[in-house]
């Protein structure tokens, strides 16, 4: 599956400033369309340490209104969290009615890091994906629009691009040993993410692969996605900057590195 997604898929700087804007200025009206229809919003964020999932949700809620809108990262569970059933601790970070809710990796950190690292068995992996098919069920079941991406790239990409916010000290922060894992062994973790999407993808709970080489098709990409999301779900019109254009193939690659 992954290997026949393109990733010499790019977009001209240009091009890239004239269509961010009106996206923008799109999403924050849905934002507020959003919260006078009473619809929840899950928009999940997975893919490769490296790809630049930061700046990619400061640009979704760079013009929305923080009332409606909040990001969770996620993190390994703490002390206090381990105490309770595994899927405990997103219950309580679902979105309100209205709200729109980011969440920078998510559950599924559960299929993909712990399995890569072996801290779950065969048994609890199998338990662990009908626990999130049930949890995305019963969201959907009571109107909440779950979107899911998984931002893509190569392995000599990420490679690159870890090596480059290592050598940084105001990066360097940024990637952690588990991040250097799934380089290490790319090949394998790829495959988990291809059982992942196999297991999980479904018409109420979606995922979208998003071509994450250059950073300015990637963003364009999840924003129209989004956008034609909500206005299907709203029942609202496509809007002008979203109809049918998809961010094109340009030979104007930025490097290797675009996080």
């Amino acid at each position: 599956m992954l290997e026949y997604v393109n990733l010499d898929l790019a977009l001209g700087q240009e091009e890239y400033k004239k269509r961010l804007r009106p996206l923008q200025q799109r999403l924050y009206e849905l934002e507020h369309a959003v919260f006078d229809a009473k619809v929840p919003v899950i928009i999940v964020f997975e893919g490769w340490a490296a790809t630049g999932k930061g700046r990619l949700i400061s640009l979704l809620a760079e013009r929305l209104d923080p009332r409606g809108f909040r990001v969770v990262p996620i993190t390994p569970p703490r002390t206090a969290e381990l105490r309770y059933p595994w899927m405990w601790r997103f219950w309580l970070k679902i979105p309100a009615r209205g709200q729109m809710v980011a969440f920078d990796t998510s559950w599924y950190r559960r299929v993909l890091i712990d399995r890569l690292n072996k801290t779950i068995n065969k048994d609890e992996l199998r338990a662990s994906y009908q626990d999130i098919a049930e949890f995305e069920e019963m969201l959907a079941a009571d109107g909440t629009v779950i979107l899911k991406f998984w931002l893509h790239i190569g392995e000599e990409d990420q490679k690159k691009r870890i090596k480059k916010l290592r050598k940084d000290k105001l990066t360097a922060w940024q990637v952690g040993e588990e991040d250097e894992l799934q380089n290490k062994r790319y090949e394998k973790y790829a495959g988990y993410v291809e059982d992942m999407i196999a297991r999980t993808d479904s018409p109420h709970a979606p995922w979208t692969i998003v071509e994450a080489t250059d950073r300015y098709y990637m963003r364009i990409k999840v924003f129209e996605t989004i956008i034609a999301s909500l206005e299907a779900r709203l029942g609202l019109p496509s809007s002008a900057g979203t109809k049918a254009k998809r961010p094109r193939a340009t030979k104007e690659m930025k490097g290797a590195v675009n996080a």
